[in-house]
């Protein structure tokens, strides 16, 4: 029979070594294909057309937690033509979705500027949608340095 300390010892043991029970103690990271599928659900699945999305991210950074980001799209912003939304999701977080901002005509400009946090290098893809239905895409990188990352 083991004692409570052998127990103790046995799952630390297989939790270090990326047995089954060792993925209890990773952090859950999406990927693309995750992104992608968050990406069709905020848009209403609608078909995906790129340009027409400028983003400005740093190429490499070694500020994770503060990452500036700032997204502006081509559009009058008039009544029959506008952005109704823009949508930051993050191929590599351990949630993709990082933002979404509601506009309308009113803002005069589809411009939205922010700080993300982002885990890794990875992929920021951002998505407008328009009043029309249809749906811009631009994506970018940023390449993460330095030993800290996002983590604490």
């Amino acid at each position: 029979m083991l004692s409570r300390r052998d127990l103790l010892l046995l799952f630390v043991a297989v939790a270090a070594c990326g047995a089954p029970f060792g993925g209890v103690f990773r952090e859950a990271r999406a990927g693309p294909r995750d992104a992608k599928q968050r990406l069709a659900e905020l848009t209403g699945g609608a078909e995906q057309h790129k340009g027409g999305v400028k983003i400005t991210l740093p190429e490499v950074t070694d500020q994770a937690r503060y990452v500036p980001l700032r997204v502006s799209v081509d559009s009058p912003m008039t009544a029959e033509e506008h952005v109704k939304a823009i949508h930051v999701v993050a191929e590599r977080n351990p949630t993709p979705a990082v933002a979404s901002y509601h506009l309308g005509p009113a803002n005069g400009k589809a411009e939205i500027s922010t700080r993300i946090r982002l885990l890794q290098t990875q992929v920021v893809v951002v998505a407008a949608e328009m009043s029309d239905g249809s749906v811009r895409i631009g994506k970018a990188r940023c390449k993460i340095i330095g030993g800290a990352g996002a983590c604490g």
